[in-house]
């Protein structure tokens, strides 16, 4: 069982028990991950059924075939991920509002979106006015049942959006719920018949919740490819500052390589320049005007 289907059967129980209230039955009821009948109070007789044998089937049924159970034999039916696999679930909505006692009620919970999943088939997808759909068609059969509430979940981690409905047989009993199931999320397009004032519908809205994600996703997409050309036209211009950048550098290379040649050039004519005047100074005729220069010196002191 997915999170949020497991989170919506809780609020079910925890806002559509009556304690006056014995018995439930689970269609699907398989435990995997995870049961409705956790939720269930204590000291409720809770009948699972499933197609096969497993943990949490009290009653194995046979599918297109009418279950087991006397007509209004219990308070509560629920099921959850398992109206997707029925090729006929509007049947199978039919018997068990068959089970219910006036008063009773079923909650159904299906996906509304996300991947295929054969358990052994896997047909149908439910929109906003399934609920409303099916209390027609079984008004058509001469059944009456009432839609308390339906609404589209949106989904969390696990990608699923549940489609939502709690249904009633009539009674001259009033209903006691404690609140909305969807109230208590994130919904859209909330049918309340429980309510007998105000919109037919609240919140509505014609995109899905896959639609508005994938709109987000988009526009999300178009935002990174804009900043990705904006980088791009920075990286452009980049290149072409490191371009004129390294033009630059070029340049001062050869000044610095023409300085760096002009100064070997004087450092070489100065080597040549001091091999002279050292051969000059080592000559006899600079030893022998010594004296005339010292006294050239000293006399230039005196001025």
């Amino acid at each position: 069982m997915h999170d949020t289907a497991y989170e919506h059967g809780r609020l079910f129980f925890e806002l559509y028990w009556d304690p006056a209230f014995s018995d439930v039955v689970e269609l699907g009821s398989q435990n995997v991950n995870g049961s409705l009948r956790d939720h269930c109070p204590a000291g409720a007789r809770y009948v699972g059924m499933d197609m096969a044998p497993a943990n949490g089937v009290d009653l194995v049924v046979t599918p297109g075939e009418p279950f087991p159970l006397a007509d209004e034999s219990v308070d509560v039916a629920v099921t959850s991920s398992a109206f997707e696999h029925d090729v006929c679930f509007w049947e199978t909505f039919l018997d068990l509002i068959r089970l219910l006692r006036p008063g009773g009620l079923l909650y159904v919970n299906a996906p509304s979106n996300h991947a295929f999943h054969r358990y052994p088939v896997d047909c149908w997808r439910f929109y906003p006015d399934a609920g409303v759909a099916l209390v027609a068609w079984a008004a058509r059969r001469g059944k009456a049942v009432e839609l308390v509430e339906s609404f589209v979940a949106a989904p969390r981690d696990e990608g699923w959006a549940d489609f939502v409905a709690v249904f009633r047989k009539p009674s001259a009993r009033p209903l006691a719920r404690r609140g909305r199931i969807a109230d208590r999320g994130h919904a859209m397009n909330i049918h309340d018949g429980a309510r007998r004032t105000g919109p037919e519908i609240e919140k509505e809205r014609a995109a899905t919740f896959d639609m508005l994600a994938a709109a987000d996703l988009a526009a999300r997409l178009a935002q990174a490819e804009a900043a990705t050309r904006e980088a791009e036209g920075g990286i452009a211009e980049q290149r072409a500052e490191n371009s004129a950048l390294r033009e630059k550098i070029a340049a001062l290379a050869a000044r610095l390589g023409a300085r760096e040649a002009e100064l070997a050039d004087l450092s070489e004519a100065r080597r040549r320049l001091e091999k002279e005047l050292g051969k000059i100074r080592a000559s006899a005729s600079w030893r022998m005007t010594a004296p005339v220069r010292s006294v050239s010196a000293l006399l230039k002191g005196r001025r």
